[in-house]
């Protein structure tokens, strides 16, 4: 069992359930990144850096990408609140898979441009 499997069996079950998609699809788009607690939340590291966390709270739960992938699909994200690092959603209104995939596809290939 992982430290994100301990982080989940936590939380209710609507936000588990929610946030174990959230980090299934994270899971295949970065299958190398690694899962570590951060920030007292579930992170993933990608080559040692920060490529994505996820917490829940009492009324939502949150991606906290970094400002720069926000920005990069700020025009997907209308319907979402948002903050300099973060987009929250519920489990009534979930982010699209296809919004995730682009959001870790984006902070991988920052990381691969600084890295190589």
């Amino acid at each position: 069992m992982s430290v994100h499997d301990d982080y989940l069996a936590s939380l209710p079950p609507d936000q588990q359930a929610e946030l174990s998609r959230v980090r299934d699809i994270i899971t295949q788009v970065a299958p190398s990144a690694d899962e570590v607690i951060g920030y007292g939340m579930p992170v993933f590291k990608y080559k040692g850096k920060y490529v994505i966390g996820f917490s829940a709270f009492k009324n939502h739960m949150s991606i906290f990408p970094g400002p720069e992938a926000i920005a990069h699909v700020a025009q997907q994200l209308t319907d979402y609140k948002t903050a300099k690092g973060t987009v929250q959603f519920t489990a009534a209104k979930p982010l699209p898979k296809k919004l995730i995939v682009a959001i870790v596809q984006y902070r991988i290939k920052a990381i691969e441009s600084t890295t190589k």
